[in-house]
């Protein structure tokens, strides 16, 4: 019998153990709980380094919202340009880009077609209401193996046209960041990276004044009126942050 590995990610204990206890009396399924991102991204490693590899992940939207606290451990990303805590859509990426191999499953109190479509972006492969049955969450769990996605069917309009706006805006965003010259664009990036100006500096050789001018024009072309709002919409546009220092230093002459 081929059994399935489940890490249930979910910091309200008395859920999370009820959950696990009930994945458990599966037979073919293992169960396993962490309470928080950094215990699950932990539990993921040390289970990739033994040769035992979670299968899926079944992770609360609202993870660390019950204290009101930040996963401030999650390798990436980390907090949202706005500020907002790393819940659970963020352990989604994270979890995606450091195990690709496991299908994250978000675990909702409340149907939200809006974060339901940001969990698909982020690589999720369902959308689950917390008190569904136990037999729809084990075909949930069986279907995403399968590479199926999961989502109430009351969600799939929602989804749909929130995905389409994402495209569109995502499309704007990129058309916006294309008309960057390649020095602001690497301005740019280093602003994502969550550089000050004087380390942006440091960074390129340049002046602190030549970074100001670079900033000041990276947000008039984007049109925005601040760093965040231009730290978004880059991300929007798919712009990663910074290389490491050694690859910018290497590339130097060729960045003026």
């Amino acid at each position: 019998m081929v059994r399935i590995r489940v890490l249930v990610v979910d910091d309200h204990r008395i859920f999370a153990e009820s959950l696990a206890a009930a994945l458990a009396a599966e037979p073919d399924v293992d169960v396993f709980a962490a309470g928080s991102g950094p215990a699950a991204l932990r539990s993921l490693e040390r289970a990739a380094t033994e040769g035992r590899r979670f299968d899926v992940l079944l992770v609360d939207a609202d993870l660390g919202a019950v204290a009101g606290g930040t996963v401030r451990a999650l390798p990436a990303p980390r907090e949202s340009a706005e500020g907002a805590p790393v819940d659970g859509i963020a352990l989604v990426t994270a979890v995606r880009q450091a195990h690709p191999g496991v299908r994250p499953v978000v675990l909702a109190e409340r149907d939200d077609a809006r974060r339901a479509a940001l969990a698909l972006q982020a690589g999720a492969s369902g959308w689950v209401a917390k008190d569904c049955s136990l037999s729809r969450l084990l075909t949930v769990v069986r279907g995403v193996l399968r590479d199926e996605t999961h989502l109430p069917p009351a969600l799939l309009t929602g989804v749909l046209r929130e995905l389409t706006a994402s495209r569109k805006h995502r499309t704007e965003s990129e058309r916006l960041v294309e008309s960057l010259t390649p020095r602001e664009r690497e301005v740019l990036r280093c602003m994502v990276a969550g550089l000050g100006r004087k380390a942006v500096a440091d960074r390129l050789f340049l002046s602190p004044h030549t970074v100001r001018t670079h900033m000041q024009n990276v947000l008039g072309k984007l049109g925005v009126h601040s760093t965040l709002a231009a730290v978004a919409l880059a991300r929007r546009a798919g712009v990663g942050p910074a290389e490491s220092a050694g690859d910018v230093v290497e590339r130097g002459g060729q960045l003026a």
